[in-house]
């Protein structure tokens, strides 16, 4: 098992690729600690890992706010008696984020705050417990639209997804650098559109959803598990020298 005797924590760990990489991480020996929102998709997910051979716990949470972002690690430690891996998977578009007709200056604050702010907080609080736990992997989700901008005429130049996933990008650049002498390594997925809860509103456009696909030189969206995938190698000792670096899991799609 590549995670055996490993703790893991997951923020957003009620679907899409946090709930991939629960179950994925359970099956490879991590115990687990789901963050998320919504309580009763996160005990969902629970079940899942305790199904697959695992243990879980699970807290409840907003990662933009310090206090919870604490209270999520020290779940994990209290439970586990450690923390060892540390997935920031929660995240928000701009299209689901907030109500239609929002203003863009509340939008552009909740998007950033949480997708980069919360992915900065959760991390402050982890790494001192990873240090004390021998060393860890922090992975960080970014996105693809954290290294290119949408395709032409796609969107309007002001969303702020593009700058949250770009600074998560840097986040885990600074990161991964400072924390290398404390045997934490900190590095960051960029995936292509997958099949999630945040991409289900593209799907309701056939048009929107066919030109979306056909941008991915494989023709399709990515799936979760596929993510999940990239997270293993990432949270595991095959990636004992890679830290600061983003990896595309895009089909292609920043290849062109």
């Amino acid at each position: 098992m590549r995670l055996e005797n490993k703790v893991a924590l997951i923020t957003g760990g009620g679907s899409g690729i946090g709930r991939a990489s629960a179950t994925l991480f359970a099956r490879e020996g991590a115990r687990i600690a789901l963050s998320d929102m919504n309580r009763d998709s996160a005990e969902e997910t629970a079940e899942a890992v305790r199904t697959a051979g695992s243990e879980a716990t699970v807290v409840t949470g907003d990662v933009t706010d310090g206090a919870d972002a604490e209270r999520m690690v020290q779940a994990a430690v209290e439970a586990f008696g450690g923390l060892h891996v540390l997935v920031n998977s929660a995240g928000v578009s701009g299209r689901n984020a907030l109500p239609s007709g929002a203003s863009p200056e509340d939008l552009w604050d909740k998007v950033l705050d949480v997708n980069l702010k919360g992915t900065y907080l959760v991390s402050w609080f982890a790494v001192p417990e990873m240090e004390k736990a021998g060393g860890g992997s922090i992975i960080n989700l970014s996105s693809i639209m954290g290294l290119v901008g949408y395709p032409a005429g796609f969107d309007s130049g002001f969303s702020p997804y593009n700058p949250s996933k770009g600074g998560v990008v840097q986040f885990t650049r600074n990161l991964a650098v400072a924390s290398s002498a404390k045997n934490v390594r900190v590095n960051c997925i960029c995936p292509g559109f997958v099949d999630t809860n945040l991409t289900a509103m593209l799907k309701e456009d056939d048009e929107v959803y066919r030109f979306l696909e056909e941008r991915h030189p494989m023709g399709r969206f990515g799936r979760p598990e596929e993510i999940a995938n990239a997270a293993l190698y990432l949270a595991s000792d095959e990636s004992s020298f890679v830290t600061g670096t983003p990896l595309a899991v895009d089909g292609g799609y920043t290849a062109q």
